[in-house]
C-alpha cells in the first residue's frame, strides 16, 4: 500500500483544515441547529442582476471570455472604483476578473512570494491568508491585533514585525471576523511606513460596502500607495453573489501581466454568465447595496443590544456582517464554549480560534441571517449562559 504521507506535498499536508467549516458541517449533520456561522448573504440576488445571465444564455453566449474577463466587465469594474473610491485602473492592463475573492488573493500571493519571503498578515482574519502564503514556500508573520485599540493595525505593530525578508502585508479591512474598519486616519500612519520600504500590499476589500456610519477608505488611494498595493475584491458579499463565483483583482500593470499568467493557466477565464450579470450589478445595483446594508445594520444593532443586554462583552463591529463577543469571562475555551452551545442549546457559532491562536476567548457569530432568525438564536445563547453562572 502506498504511504500518501511521502507522497503528497508536505505544506499541503501541514496546512489545519478551515474551522469555519467544522462547525458548518456540524450544523448540516443536525435538523434542530441554528446557524450564526457562515458568512453568506441571505438575500437572493437581485432579479435584474440574474435576468442578466440569463439573457446571456438566452442568446448563446456561452463561449470562453479573455484570460482578463470580458472588457465590458472591466470598465464597469474601473469606472465603479472611479466612482466610489477615486482610484483609477485600466480596464485593459490592471484588471482581472477571477474565480470569487478566493483566486484574487491565490494569484496575487503566488505572483509575488519566493521560498523564504515573509508575509505579514493582520489578525484576526479570515482563514486563508496564512496558509495560501505557506503553499508558496513564504513564511506567516501574524500581528496580533487589540480590543482595546478596536482591531485595527497601528504603525508600531507594523513596524515592529517588518524584517529585511518581509514581501508582502495583507491588510484585510472591514475586517472578517471583528466588523473592524481602518478610517483614512488609520490608513495614513501605515502608508507612511510602507513608503520607507518595498513591501507590497494586498488589501482584501471584499466587504468594502458593508461599512455602517463612515465610507470605506482603501489604501491605495493614499499617496504612493496605488503603485505598491493589489485590491481583491468581489462580489459575494455586495450583491448577494455567493454561488455567482467571481471576483476581481486591482494592481498595476507589471504586477497584473504576471498574476494573468497564473489565471491562465489554472484557471482560463471565469464564468461568462457571471460576468454578464456582474455588469449588470455594477452599473445598476446601487439601490440593491444600500438597502441590503441598511438591512445588515439593523440587524448589527440588534445582535449588538442582545448580547450586551445579557451580558456578554461585544466589540461594536464598523463593517462586514459580523459580530466578535468576548466569552473569555465563561472560563473555558473558545472551541469548549462553541461545542457545548451547540450540543446543548442547537445553537452554531464559529470559535475565535478558527482566525488565528490569538482569538482565543472569542467567537464569531454572522448575521447575515434574519432578525427572526437572529432572535431565536439569541435566546438560546442567553439560556445557556444562565447555565453558567
Amino acid at each position: 500500500m502506498l504511504d500518501y504521507s511521502k507522497i503528497l506535498s508536505d505544506s499541503v499536508q501541514d496546512i489545519k483544515p478551515s474551522g469555519i467549516r467544522k462547525f458548518f458541517d456540524l450544523l448540516n449533520e443536525r435538523k434542530d441547529v441554528i446557524g450564526l456561522t457562515v458568512g453568506q448573504p441571505d438575500f437572493v440576488t437581485p432579479w435584474h442582476i440574474r435576468v442578466a445571465a440569463i439573457e446571456s444564455l438566452e442568446k448563446g453566449k456561452t463561449y470562453y471570455t479573455s484570460n482578463s474577463g470580458t472588457l465590458e466587465l472591466r470598465e464597469a469594474i474601473s469606472d465603479y472604483m472611479s466612482r466610489r473610491y477615486s482610484v483609477q485602473y485600466d480596464p485593459k492592463s490592471e484588471i482581472i476578473v477571477t474565480v470569487g475573492g478566493s483566486e484574487a488573493i491565490d494569484i496575487t500571493m503566488r505572483a509575488l512570494i519566493n521560498p523564504g519571503d515573509e508575509v505579514i498578515v493582520v489578525q484576526p482574519a479570515f482563514v486563508c491568508y496564512g496558509p495560501l502564503a505557506s503553499i508558496c514556500g513564504g513564511t506567516p508573520v501574524y500581528i496580533n491585533t487589540k480590543e482595546e485599540n478596536k482591531f485595527k493595525l497601528t504603525a508600531d505593530e507594523l513596524r515592529g514585525a517588518i524584517t529585511p525578508k518581509t514581501k508582502l502585508l495583507v491588510l484585510p479591512y472591514p475586517n472578517n471576523p471583528t466588523g473592524a474598519i481602518m478610517t483614512r486616519e488609520d490608513l495614513e500612519p501605515i502608508a507612511e511606513v510602507l513608503r520607507e520600504t518595498d513591501i507590497m500590499v494586498l488589501s482584501d476589500e471584499i466587504y468594502c460596502e458593508l461599512t455602517y456610519g463612515r465610507e470605506h477608505v482603501t489604501i491605495a488611494s493614499l499617496p504612493g500607495m496605488r503603485e505598491r498595493t493589489i485590491i481583491a475584491s468581489g462580489f459575494s458579499k455586495t450583491y448577494a453573489m455567493t454561488g455567482w463565483r467571481l471576483g476581481y483583482t486591482l494592481a498595476p500593470a507589471e504586477v497584473t501581466r504576471q498574476m494573468l499568467k497564473i489565471h491562465q493557466y489554472g484557471i482560463m477565464c471565469a464564468p461568462t454568465a457571471s460576468q454578464f450579470a456582474a455588469v449588470e450589478a455594477m452599473r445598476n445595483g446601487d439601490e440593491d447595496v444600500n438597502m441590503m446594508r441598511a438591512e445588515y445594520n439593523r440587524r448589527r444593532r440588534y445582535i449588538v443590544g442582545g448580547l450586551q443586554g445579557m451580558g456578554i462583552d461585544c466589540f461594536v463591529p464598523e463593517g462586514a456582517f459580523y459580530v466578535y463577543p468576548n466569552i473569555s469571562k465563561f472560563g473555558m475555551s473558545s472551541e469548549e464554549f462553541c461545542q457545548r452551545l451547540l450540543d446543548e442549546m442547537g445553537v452554531a457559532i464559529v470559535p475565535g480560534t478558527a482566525f488565528g491562536e490569538c482569538c482565543e476567548g472569542y467567537a464569531r457569530i454572522s448575521y447575515a441571517y434574519s432578525v427572526e432568525h437572529i432572535a431565536k438564536a439569541l435566546d438560546r445563547i442567553e439560556k445557556f449562559i444562565s447555565t453558567l453562572k
